[in-house]
């Protein structure tokens, strides 16, 4: 998806051989940190974004149910006065609006799922941002209390570095199954069931608008 793309280049690169090439592997850290700063900051963002998207999306919907009612009330007005290819018009503007908001409710959910799985690799990467400053502190007291650099890097490579590796790589399948889940919502073109359901729209139009002009019938006598 690209929101991941400063955390993805790290998790790709080799932090023990990183560190072990370092002349300040403190600095390195420091570095590290600030990359994955610098894609909370991003996920963020994003996530904020899909929040206003939803809230977007929210009031288009209401605006077409407003005009599908008004669609509704001008058939009913134009059946009233003989005028049964106004209401027909009037009720064809209406079935479009109908499909529209169809469209826009499949938005809205992948738009709730959107911020709902970004809002959990949001806590699971100030979690892990949390976890580094930890090892950082670690660092920084190996380095106070040991003689010199080569027992602070011997120190590292020794255990918790590779734990460090392991985590990331399972935080990079997750971000590997949300970017093919996103992948999986793609547009497809007019289908064969799409005419059928087209023809059937036309044939709900004829329905409503006989009942109506039965309903109207009653209603006169």
């Amino acid at each position: 998806m690209g929101i991941f793309s400063r955390f993805a280049d790290i998790v790709n690169s080799n932090i023990s051989a990183l560190l072990d090439k370092a002349e300040d592997p403190e600095k390195m850290i420091r570095l590290i940190i600030q990359e994955m700063e610098d894609t909370l900051v991003e996920v963020r963002t994003n996530s904020a974004r899909a929040i206003a998207d939803k809230k977007e999306l929210a009031r288009r919907v209401d605006a077409i149910e407003l005009q599908i009612m008004e669609w509704q009330k001008k058939a009913t007005l134009a059946l009233s006065k003989q005028r049964e290819d106004l209401a027909r018009a009037a009720l064809i503007e209406k079935q479009k609006l109908q499909d529209s908001i169809k469209g826009l409710h499949t938005e809205q959910t992948l738009v709730e799922e959107t911020i709902e799985k970004l809002t959990g690799e949001l806590g699971k990467l100030e979690t892990k941002i949390n976890e580094t400053r930890a090892r950082q502190q670690a660092m920084i007291l190996r380095r106070q209390t040991a003689g010199n650099r080569l027992d602070v890097q011997k120190q590292l490579h020794a255990g918790r570095t590779a734990e460090a590796m392991s985590k990331f790589e399972q935080y990079e399948r997750k971000i590997d199954e949300l970017e093919a889940e996103a992948d999986s919502y793609t547009a497809t073109g007019r289908s064969l069931d799409q005419e059928f359901a087209d023809l059937q729209a036309q044939d709900e139009i004829e329905k409503e608008l006989a009942k109506m002009k039965q309903d109207m019938g009653q209603q006169d006598k």
